[in-house]
C-alpha cells in the first residue's frame, strides 16, 4: 500500500541538496504536441494591471475604434507597464471586471469588442545591434514587454539596472519546473532561433559577455535544439539542470549555474548577475525585430479535467474559457481552476477572467489532483522549514498572518517568500501554508493601492489648494496693480490740474 506523504519524504530525503520537492511532472500529452494559434474571441478584457509596479493609465475612452497594437494603456510610474490592442475594436467599457490577482479584487479592465485584425504600421528593424543599447531598452519599454516567467516585473527597468549595474553575466531560465506547464518547452522546441537572438540582444543591453542557459533534464529536444540554435555564438553556454522543484526561481537557478549564493538583502545584480526568462527573451526579440508589442503569449491548457491538453498562442484579454473550449471542453467539472502552475498560479473564482501578460498556463484540475486532506495540526516535523529554497520558517509566518499580524511575516521574510508551495507540498498536517502567504501578499498589495489612491486624492487636494491660493494671490496682485496704476493716472491729473 502505497502512502503519498511517505513517498514524498522518502524522495525528499534521497536528495543530495536539502532544498525543493519533487512534485510529479504531469506534462504530457501538452508537452509533445505542438503550438496552436487561438481564433480571436469576440470580446477581449485587457487588466490594467497586468506586470508587478503601478498600474498603466487609460489612454482611451469608449466609443474609441482603435487598430491591433495601438496604446490603451500607458505605464502609470517608472515601474509599469503599457497595454496594447491585440485586435483591431471598439472600446465597449472601461471598469472593474474580474481577473486573476492574489487580491481575489475586481481590476479596473479595458473591454475591446474585436471587429478585425487591422494593425497600426509596426518599426520594424533589420538590425536591433546596430542601435544604441538604451535605444533598444526604451523599445523594449514601450513595447509593453514583462518578465513572462511569473514575476512580470517590467523588463526595460531591469535591462537599465543590468547595465549601470555593469552586470557581467546573463542567467536565461529555460526550467519550467512547475507541474503541467510546458510553453516555455515548446517555444525552445519550436522558436529557438528567435529565442537566442532575443538573449543576444539582452545581454546586448546590458553588457554582459557570459550568458549561462538553464533547462531542467526533463527537457531533452528543448535542451538539443537550444544547443544547435547557441552553437554559433561561443559566450552563450547551454545546461541541464536537475529536475526540482522550485528550480524556476531565479535565485535557484543562478547559484545552480554560477555557484554563487546571493547575500541576504541584496539584489543579483549587485554581484553581477541578472536573469531573464526564455519567454520574455522571445518577447523582446519580436518586439525589437519585428516591432511587435506583447499582445500574445503562449499558454499551456492542461489538468485532468481537459479533454485535449495542449498549448495555444492567445491573445491578452481572452477569457480561459475560450481556451479550454478550444481544447475539446471539460471531462468533468473541475474542483480547482489555475491561472499559471498548480504550486504558484492564481486560483480563478471562473473561467471568465481574461490571459494576462504572466499567464503561462490555464489548469481545470479533478479532485485527484487537487484534492485537499482536511487541514490538521501541525507535528513540528520541520519539513516546511527544510523545503523552503530560501530557508525562510514558514510555519512562524503562517501564524503571524493567521493571527492579523502580517507586519511580524513580513519582518520574518513574507516579501521575500516565493509562493512556492514547496512547503505546504511536504506538509504532512496538509496545512496550506503558501495560501496564507499569497492572502497576505495580496491583502498588502491591496492596502497599499488604497494608500495610493488615498495620497493620490490627498495630492490632488493639496494640489488644487495651492493652485486656488496662487491664482488668488495672482488676481491680488493683479487688483492691487490696476489700483496703483488709477491712483497714480489720478494724482498726475490732479498735478495737472494744479499747475494749469
Amino acid at each position: 500500500m502505497k502512502i503519498p506523504y511517505l513517498e514524498k519524504l522518502f524522495n525528499w530525503l534521497e536528495q543530495s541538496s536539502h532544498w525543493g520537492v519533487h512534485p510529479d511532472y504531469r506534462k504530457e500529452p501538452a508537452a509533445s504536441r505542438l503550438i496552436s494559434k487561438l481564433p480571436l474571441p469576440p470580446v477581449l478584457y485587457l487588466p490594467l494591471v497586468q506586470h508587478a509596479g503601478a498600474p498603466a493609465v487609460a489612454v482611451v475612452k469608449v466609443g474609441d475604434r482603435v487598430l491591433a497594437g495601438q496604446l490603451l494603456a500607458e505605464a502609470g510610474g517608472n515601474i509599469s507597464a503599457p497595454i496594447h490592442a491585440p485586435a483591431a475594436g471598439v472600446i465597449e467599457a472601461i471598469g472593474p471586471h474580474i481577473a486573476p490577482h492574489p487580491s481575489g479584487l475586481m481590476v479596473e479592465t479595458i473591454t475591446l469588442r474585436v471587429t478585425g485584425t487591422e494593425s497600426v504600421e509596426l518599426q520594424t528593424c533589420a538590425d536591433p545591434f546596430s542601435l544604441p543599447a538604451d535605444e533598444l531598452a526604451r523599445r523594449v519599454g514601450e513595447a509593453g514587454v514583462v518578465g513572462l516567467g511569473g514575476a512580470t516585473f517590467p523588463a526595460s527597468p531591469k535591462l537599465n539596472l543590468g547595465r549601470r549595474a555593469a552586470v557581467h553575466t546573463l542567467v536565461i531560465n529555460g526550467s519550467e519546473c512547475e507541474p503541467y506547464l510546458s510553453c516555455d518547452d515548446r517555444l525552445m522546441q519550436e522558436r529557438a532561433e528567435g529565442v537566442i537572438e532575443g538573449i543576444r540582444l539582452i545581454a546586448y543591453m546590458i553588457g554582459a559577455g557570459r550568458i549561462l542557459v538553464g533547462i531542467e533534464d526533463n527537457k531533452p529536444t528543448a535542451y538539443k535544439t537550444m544547443c544547435m540554435a547557441a552553437a554559433p555564438f561561443a559566450n552563450i553556454e547551454v545546461h541541464s539542470v536537475p529536475t526540482r522543484y522550485p528550480m524556476g526561481s531565479g535565485e535557484q537557478l543562478m547559484t545552480w549555474l554560477t555557484g554563487v549564493e546571493l547575500p541576504a538583502g541584496q539584489r543579483m545584480a549587485s554581484i553581477g548577475v541578472l536573469v531573464h526568462n526564455v519567454g520574455t527573451a522571445y518577447a523582446i526579440h519580436r518586439a525589437l525585430r519585428h516591432g511587435e508589442p506583447l499582445t500574445h503569449r503562449i499558454v499551456t491548457v492542461a489538468g485532468g479535467a481537459v479533454r485535449q491538453p495542449r498549448n495555444l498562442e492567445v491573445a491578452l484579454g481572452t477569457p480561459a474559457s475560450a481556451l479550454v473550449h478550444f481544447c475539446g471542453g471539460l471531462t468533468e467539472e473541475p474542483t480547482r481552476l489555475v491561472m499559471g502552475g498548480p504550486m504558484m498560479g492564481q486560483t480563478l473564482p471562473s473561467l471568465d477572467a481574461p490571459i494576462i501578460k504572466g499567464a503561462s498556463g490555464v489548469l481545470a484540475l479533478t479532485l485527484a489532483e487537487s484534492g485537499s486532506p482536511e487541514e490538521g495540526d501541525c507535528v513540528r516535523c520541520g519539513m516546511c522549514t527544510h523545503a523552503c529554497p530560501l530557508h525562510l520558517m514558514p510555519l512562524d509566518m503562517a501564524a503571524a498572518i493567521r493571527s492579523g499580524d502580517v507586519p511580524a511575516a513580513q519582518k520574518m521574510g513574507l516579501d521575500d517568500c516565493l509562493t512556492c508551495g514547496a512547503c505546504a507540498y511536504l506538509c504532512p498536517a496538509h496545512i496550506p501554508l503558501s495560501h496564507y502567504f499569497s492572502y497576505a501578499k495580496g491583502e498588502t498589495w491591496a492596502a497599499e493601492q488604497s494608500q495610493r489612491q488615498q495620497d493620490q486624492i490627498r495630492q490632488s487636494g493639496e494640489a488644487k489648494k495651492e493652485r486656488l491660493a496662487r491664482e488668488l494671490a495672482e488676481r491680488r496682485a493683479a487688483m492691487a496693480k490696476r489700483k496703483a496704476e488709477q491712483d497714480a493716472a489720478k494724482a498726475a491729473a490732479k498735478k495737472e490740474e494744479a499747475t494749469s
